[in-house]
């Protein structure tokens, strides 16, 4: 991909590239040279009057600004799982010396109304002020090894550290647009200029004037992070290295873990019934919502008798101390086998 040279900003007659996000103003349009006006033929730009050329972009401002707002409620919701996180800020990590960001396709699965980022890999690339180069045989490999593992994930887009989409990103996405339907960007602040790491996803969509004026504008789209169970011990995991000074944590056994998870539903069942108690005295308006959830809670509840739910969790118990009491037993055998037979 080449970037083109400040010389080069104005195309052919008719034609207009530009990039527009949220953040624009009339002043950045004027500056930046994303946009410039039709040039005629002998490359000299039509004349107009200041007011009217300042009343036009103003105009053309506020419409974009009500079409990004119209976009992003209307947009598909893009879903990431902490996994693609975390590969995303391991791969800035290891980052080659010198590169300012690093860039990767985002695996997934869409529907109608919805976006989920399950998986992601870098793939290497270098820029410069001009030009980026991307390696893409190396992203259609990896997109091949990954279908053999996850057949059902496909290339839902690309990712970016950073804050910011510059002109490289323009071009990337180009790329990622003929290896999927209208792919979503996704941007990773790592370097945490709010002192947060922003997380925002983007779809593009081509706006102008057909036969006169094309143009891209990246619309922001409303991001959600969900996880599977097996995600959510990982990330509880980690949360919990924040209070260690040395930043290191180890497993709990099964039975901590049954005693911590018992403890989170007791204090749940403690606001619960604290809320229903503020309700009976007045002090809380009642919120028929709650209510509904409330009651579908209570509905999923089984109804057993103490005694039985009581067997149950005993019986339960002794089958877990079993299996754990016979895998310490092949472990330990294991181990005895080994040294017999070095000796």
């Amino acid at each position: 991909f080449r970037i083109p040279q400040n010389n080069e900003l104005s195309p052919p007659a008719g034609h207009v590239n530009f990039l527009l996000i949220r953040e624009i103003h009339v002043a950045n349009v004027a500056s930046t040279g994303f946009c410039q006006p039709p040039t005629s033929a002998g490359g000299q730009q039509h004349e107009s009057h200041g007011d009217l050329r300042s009343l036009s972009s103003s105009l053309f401002i506020i419409i974009l600004h009500f079409l990004y707002e119209i976009m992003a409620v209307h947009g598909p919701v893009v879903k990431i799982h902490p996994v693609v996180l975390a590969s995303i800020v391991d791969s800035y990590e290891r980052r080659n010396e010198g590169a300012t960001r690093v860039i990767g396709t985002l695996l997934g699965t869409t529907d109608k109304h919805s976006v989920e980022v399950t998986n992601c890999f870098s793939v290497p690339h270098n820029e410069s002020e001009d030009e980026v180069a991307v390696d893409m045989e190396f992203a259609k490999n990896m997109y091949e090894l990954h279908k053999k593992v996850s057949p059902s994930e496909v290339i839902i887009g690309w990712y970016a550290t950073g804050y910011d989409i510059t002109e490289h990103s323009v071009l990337i996405h180009e790329y990622y647009s003929r290896e999927a339907p209208n792919p979503i960007h996704l941007t990773v602040d790592t370097a945490l200029q709010s002192n947060k790491m922003n997380i925002r996803a983007y779809v593009s969509s081509q706006m102008g004037v057909p036969g006169k004026t094309v143009g891209v504008m990246f619309t922001p789209l409303t991001v959600k992070y969900v996880y599977y169970d097996t995600e959510r011990i990982g990330v509880e995991l980690l949360q919990r290295t924040r209070a260690s000074p040395s930043r290191t944590n180890g497993l709990t056994t099964d039975l901590a873990q049954v005693a911590s998870a018992a403890g989170r539903v007791q204090e749940m069942l403690t606001t619960v019934l604290s809320y229903i108690e503020d309700i009976l005295s007045g002090k809380v308006m009642a919120d028929n919502s709650v209510g509904r959830f409330l009651m579908d809670l209570v509905n999923k509840v089984p109804k057993i008798t103490a005694e039985d739910f009581e067997s149950m969790l005993n019986s339960n118990i002794n089958d877990l101390l079993m299996v754990t009491y016979l895998a310490n037993l092949t472990q330990a055998q294991i181990a005895l086998n080994e040294k017999l037979v070095v000796l």
